[in-house]
C-alpha cells in the first residue's frame, strides 16, 4: 500500500505497517450521486449487518455532500473493509485521514452509528462551521463525533 497523507500533509501509518490488533481509520470521501433516504438506508443496512458479522464498530457521518466514518477492529478486517468501501462507486476521492493503534474501542457500542452533518441543519452549521472535509485532522474527528453523540445526535445506531 502507499504512504497516506493527511490533508495536513502529515504522513500516516499505512495500515500494513500497523503491528496492533485493534485500529481506528478515518477517512473522508465525496458523495458521488445524491444523497437520499433511499441511499444512507442502504449503506447503514449493508455496513451494521457486515460489521457485526466481522466485528467491525464505528460511525458513518454523512451531509454536506461528505462522508467521514470511523472504523474500528481487527487490522486485517478493517484493511479488508477499507479497500472495498475505496472502491464503492457510491463515492469518490475517499482519503485517509488518520490510522491508529488503539488498545480499546471508542465506539464499540455501535457496528455502525449513523450522525448526520445535514447541511439543512443550520445548527450544524453554526456548531461546526469550521468543518472542510479536505482539512480535518483525526483529532477534531473524534472530538466532533464525541459532541454530536453527547448531544444525542446519532440518528440510527445498530448494537455491536
Amino acid at each position: 500500500m502507499d504512504n497516506w497523507l493527511a490533508p495536513s500533509g502529515q504522513k500516516i501509518q499505512k495500515l500494513d505497517e500497523v503491528s496492533a490488533m485493534l485500529i481506528r481509520v478515518f477517512y473522508v470521501s465525496t458523495a458521488d450521486g445524491p444523497q437520499t433516504t433511499t441511499v444512507t438506508g442502504s449503506i447503514l443496512k449493508t455496513a451494521q449487518a457486515w460489521n457485526a458479522r466481522h466485528g467491525i464498530t464505528g460511525v458513518l457521518c454523512q451531509g454536506q455532500g461528505v462522508f467521514l466514518q470511523v472504523l474500528e477492529g481487527d487490522r486485517d478486517t478493517v484493511t479488508s473493509l477499507y479497500q472495498r468501501i475505496a472502491a464503492d462507486r457510491r463515492h469518490k476521492n475517499v482519503e485517509m485521514i488518520h490510522c491508529e493503534s488503539i488498545s480499546e474501542r471508542r465506539y464499540g457500542r455501535w457496528a455502525m452509528a449513523h450522525v448526520s452533518l445535514s447541511d439543512l441543519d443550520p445548527m450544524g452549521k453554526i456548531e461546526w462551521p469550521e468543518f472542510d472535509a479536505s482539512s480535518v485532522t483525526g483529532l477534531l474527528v473524534l472530538a466532533r463525533i464525541d459532541e454530536l453523540i453527547a448531544s444525542g445526535t446519532v440518528i440510527k445506531a445498530a448494537d455491536a
